[in-house]
């Protein structure tokens, strides 16, 4: 029977559970066990796709086209966990399903209550990944222990060990201990508050991971582990870590909560292999370059609106040796100010998506710096199509040339919607979302940098590049680099004259891993590398 790990947060939020889940999901699938990753989310909204990244961060595209919370990147990035529409579920989503049940007559005419309907709902959403070939999955729920809006959510968990059995499940809560610097004491009150509200649910943790700032030394584990009904060695202590979040799971593998939850769910596995990963932090300790790279965005006083972005630069950083020092740049900014106030001295400038007029000007000036001065240049999404007008504005002599989302009178609308999307409405309807082929053009430096011919990238965007304008482009010098296997819509394009200029259609972002960084950011930081090392070499 597949086992069930809940993790869930008390005290207060950011605690880092998403980084937790999925460093546990390592830690499990290096041990040889099939594991299983999922999100669940209490607000009422059906998915993220529509909410402000001010207030949620980036949106997590996965390769069925569902629009995710963040934290399935940290499952994607950490784990080989399979991830679809079954990994992430949100209230909206849950009561959604049972209204349309309700108004299909599924329910027989019953009254539709909390329990025991939008429970059963999310037991069979909790369920959805189990399998023969499953041998865990965890469940993580976003909040803490108090929201009003999880205990639906709290419910179901507490009702799963009734139908599949307690020996199949584990409880991990993960809390905090705060450290007051006036009385030079580490306080464990919130954690047994947080612990008691779970239990008066009818949940009993089996393991506290203990977020904290100092050690929590002897006598404060054996004070938690006596208050909050749990055995000693299952306090785990989570120092924060101040170099990278890839520390976690080696953290967490010398608590030994993995053979804690091997013990505790009697699971039959090998022995934990983390030599490739012990030598990854080895490495991130011991740099031998440093590269600064420009992100030119529109939300970029929120890092994580850009999360996936920032780690994927992290992660061809690793394989170069390097740490990346990111300057993180408003487009607002730079449509009132000169770009070399912003952009002088760095090596790499990146330019990724969004949506809306805001900041397209800027960034367009981001482009033209980087173009004109021989800086490497890497967008994405957004960041490809200011590349485009910035170069029908400034080589092409097209000066009015805009996409038709910021400009729709524009004579010259080098980024269009097609004509099959006009008639939907539908806020969504137009998205082009999940993974879609890409076929890459002879000579490419895109087609050198995959090292084939057919790629397989994740879309969300509605605009693209105006097929109308192709030839011109191209005898002007830029290539298209990349295009659907049709060859119709365009996904990447280069100039072939520059030391390094790719703009992508697609995200990138959403593949990397610190072990295997995508190609694109591998040979954008090479690149910028390369520029950094020729600039401190070049005589004064």
């Amino acid at each position: 029977m597949t086992k069930h790990i809940f993790v869930t947060g008390g005290v207060v939020s950011s605690l880092g559970k998403g980084l937790t889940s999925a460093s546990i999901g390592l830690l499990l699938e290096r041990r040889g066990l099939n594991v299983r990753m999922q999100k669940l989310d209490p607000y009422l909204n059906v998915d993220p796709g529509t909410m402000s990244p001010f207030q949620h961060g980036e949106v997590y595209v996965l390769d069925d086209g569902s629009e995710t919370d963040l934290d399935l990147g940290h499952y994607e990035r950490f784990t080989n966990s399979p991830l679809d529409r079954n990994s992430n579920f949100t209230t909206g989503q849950i009561y959604q399903s049972v209204i349309r049940k309700e108004r299909m007559g599924d329910y027989l005419g019953a009254t539709v209550q909390v329990i025991p309907h939008i429970t059963d709902e999310l037991k069979e959403a909790i369920c959805s990944q189990d399998g023969p070939d499953v041998d865990v999955v965890i469940t993580e729920l976003g909040g803490t222990v108090g929201d009003i809006e999880g205990l639906p959510f709290l419910e179901a968990f507490r009702q799963i060990p009734l139908d599949i059995g307690r020996e199949n499940c584990l409880f991990i809560h993960l809390t905090l201990v705060p450290y007051l610097r006036a009385a030079r004491e580490l306080k464990t009150k919130p954690t047994q508050h947080s612990v008691g509200q779970l239990r008066a649910i009818g949940i009993q943790p089996d393991i506290l991971v203990i977020r904290t700032e100092r050690a929590l030394g002897r006598d404060n584990a054996e004070k938690i582990a006596l208050f909050c009904n749990v055995e000693k060695e299952a306090v785990i202590e989570e120092v924060d870590k101040t170099l990278t979040i890839y520390e976690v799971p080696l953290g967490l593998a010398e608590n030994k909560i993995d053979q804690l939850i091997i013990k505790k769910l009697n699971l039959h596995t090998g022995s934990l292999e983390m030599e490739d990963w012990k030598e990854l932090i080895h490495n991130i300790r011991n740099p031998e370059h440093e590269v600064t790279i420009a992100v030119v965005g529109k939300y970029i006083e929120h890092r994580d609106a850009y999360k996936s972005i920032y780690e994927s630069l992290d992660h061809a950083g690793f394989a170069s040796q390097a740490r990346i020092i990111i300057k993180r740049v408003s487009a607002d900014d730079l449509e009132s100010e000169e770009a070399e106030l912003f952009l002088r001295g760095v090596d790499g400038i990146l330019v990724p998506g969004g949506f809306g007029s805001r900041g397209f000007e800027g960034k367009i000036k981001a482009v033209q710096y980087a173009r004109e001065n021989q800086v490497p240049y890497f967008g994405i999404c957004l960041g490809m199509q200011s590349a485009v007008a910035e170069f029908a504005r400034n080589v092409l002599g097209y000066s009015d040339a805009n996409s038709t989302e910021f400009e729709d009178t524009t004579d010259n609308p080098v980024i269009c919607l097609l004509e099959e999307q006009k008639k939907i409405t539908y806020k969504g309807g137009t998205m082009r979302l999940g993974a879609q082929d890409c076929k890459l053009a002879p000579g490419s430096r895109s087609l050198e940098l995959y090292g084939k011919e057919i790629i397989s990238e994740r879309h969300r965007h509605r605009y693209e590049f105006n097929p109308d304008y192709r030839e011109q482009f191209e005898q002007a010098g830029m290539q298209i680099a990349g295009t659907s296997p049709d060859g119709v819509l365009v996904e990447i394009v280069e100039i072939r004259e520059h030391p390094w200029f790719v703009a992508v259609q697609f995200h990138p972002e959403f593949k990397s891993k610190p072990l295997a960084p995508h190609p694109l950011f591998k040979g954008f930081v090479a690149a910028a590398l390369t520029r950094h090392q020729e600039r401190i070499s070049a005589p004064v």
